[in-house]
């Protein structure tokens, strides 16, 4: 009988040390690292011969994703910021061990021309595009909407939102029959916080764009899904995401306790991209220790 793993103690679940990074935070520089399932993902062919492209790839959520995707047998195109190149590096040599082809593409997706530019190489360099991992994202936290400024409004909507449009518009062309898109909303999508009321407002919108598109591109055999994060320990948090005051108790007042780790979305994002998900869109999967999505 194999031991049982006990969810409230089964990854950190201490005070995180109090820190703080410039945006948009680096992931090897974290105390405690978040674990990306670097030496504890096992893949089982389900994404055998696939070609993803993973946004945000470099750390946290999106770091997790490739190395998954990897490890089940896809080639992988990442995506991150240039200020990124060291996480996104690490993940390189992790997708390559995996005897897998890793393509970086460094560049902000807030920007319409890149994400053209983005699905161009990542199409050609894989020689392919079956899944598309749209995971990268902006969170500043500002207590009071007087001090948020119109700068951040619009780059976190650029960021979080209208780069879905411009990635989901430039691929299309060269996605089969089969494929997948995968978006990445939140808790914060249904139940905001009061210091996060540009960033809750995107995943509201992502939430409907995501069940929107799944219903448009049915008929052509793409399904489309998202992913709904808790509180998760990634570069996101400790790099303005969350009050410095609050980072010793993240995720702690959630039902299991604790913050999650990306490892533990890895799975729900391998499933949505595989065919054992062949039945499944327009769907929205909540990895939120316990927190409901109502």
């Amino acid at each position: 009988m194999s031991k049982l793993n006990n969810p409230l103690t089964q990854y950190f679940h201490e005070d995180y040390p109090k820190q703080y990074q410039e945006p948009p935070g680096v992931q090897k520089e974290m105390n405690v690292i978040p674990d990306c399932g670097e030496n504890s993902y096992i893949g089982a062919g389900k994404l055998k011969g696939r070609k993803a492209l993973v946004t945000g790839g470099d750390s946290g959520i999106g770091r997790a994703a490739a190395i998954a995707y990897a490890r089940e047998g896809a080639d992988v195109a990442l995506n991150y910021l240039p200020q990124e190149q060291a996480d996104a590096e690490e993940v390189q040599k992790l997708i390559e061990a995996e005897g897998r082809k890793a393509v970086l593409i460094p560049g902000d997706v807030g920007e319409e021309s890149f994400c053209k530019e983005l699905v161009e190489k990542a199409y050609k360099e894989l020689d392919g595009l079956d899944v598309l991992a749209l995971v990268a994202g902006k969170q500043q936290a500002v207590e009071d909407i007087a001090d948020l400024e119109t700068d951040q409004l619009r780059k976190t909507f650029e960021v979080n939102v209208f780069s879905l449009y411009w990635t989901v518009k430039a691929a299309l062309p060269y996605l089969p029959a089969g494929a997948s898109i995968i978006t990445t909303s939140s808790v914060q999508g249904y139940s905001p916080s009061p210091n996060l009321l540009d960033y809750a407002a995107t995943k509201f919108a992502i939430n409907g764009f995501t069940r929107g598109l799944a219903k448009q591109l049915a008929p052509k055999g793409i399904r489309v899904n998202s992913v709904a994060p808790g509180p998760i320990w990634t570069p996101l948090q400790i790099s303005g995401g969350q009050p410095s005051d609050a980072i010793p108790g993240f995720g702690q007042d959630t039902p299991l306790q604790r913050a999650g780790q990306p490892v533990e979305l890895a799975n729900v994002y391998v499933f949505l991209a595989s065919t054992d998900a062949s039945y499944v869109t327009a769907q929205v999967y909540g990895i939120t220790g316990g927190i409901e999505l109502a």
